[in-house]
């Protein structure tokens, strides 16, 4: 594999943008060409598109206790009658980016919002996309202080209908349950095994 990748933005040929639908995310269709590997460029391509923007999560870790704070709600993509793993899942603190908004504020906007936490040294971790092959949404993963024993009781806001349960888990606890597959949403996954590669860092540096 080289060095440098071999195309960039500007081999993209955007031909026809189309709105199907747009709510609190938009679909697009989209046709488009881009050039090929072995030279030349593609046939057109069709493609929907859900737009959603950024997101901001935190993965908010109390280095004296070696714990990590973790959110519970019910989440209408995770049901599926068929299914027989809960739709209120086990997640990192998060939210999306408005318009004005930097990551960093959203982040701790949400963690007091979701979980009543003050976050200290907030620190990036990583940027990610999202399912790129028919989402547009760039994650910002974030790690932040935080005491955990102030981590308790129920949250969120009322008015975009949040009903939100606050866990204080113990590190190693997470990480056996993103193995065992008890958290198995990708932003959580992501920001566990972050954790788990990168704890002994953040020791070093916040206690």
């Amino acid at each position: 594999m080289k060095d440098e990748q071999q195309f960039t933005q500007q081999d993209i040929e955007i031909l026809k943008e189309e709105t199907l639908y747009s709510g609190f995310f938009r679909l697009q269709k989209i046709q488009f060409k881009h050039k090929l590997f072995a030279g030349g460029m593609s046939g057109v391509v069709t493609r929907e598109l859900l737009v959603k923007g950024a997101a901001s999560a935190v993965i908010a870790y109390d280095p004296q206790a070696d714990k990590v704070i973790l959110v519970e709600q019910v989440r209408i993509g995770a049901y599926d009658p068929g299914l027989t793993q809960s739709p209120w899942l086990l997640e990192l603190i998060a939210g999306m980016v408005e318009a004005g908004e930097r990551p960093e504020q959203v982040a701790l906007r949400e963690s007091e919002e979701e979980a009543g936490l003050k976050v200290d040294k907030l620190t990036h971790a990583l940027s990610m996309w999202d399912s790129p092959g028919g989402v547009r949404e760039r994650i910002h993963l974030f790690a932040g202080k935080v005491d955990s024993t102030k981590a308790t009781g129920l949250h969120g806001l009322a008015e975009e209908h949040e009903d939100i349960r606050v866990h204080a888990v113990s590190r190693q606890t997470a990480y056996q349950w993103v193995c065992e597959g008890k958290i198995d949403n990708g932003i959580a996954v992501t920001g566990l095994l972050w954790l788990q590669l990168n704890y002994q860092m953040l020791q070093q540096k916040w206690r």
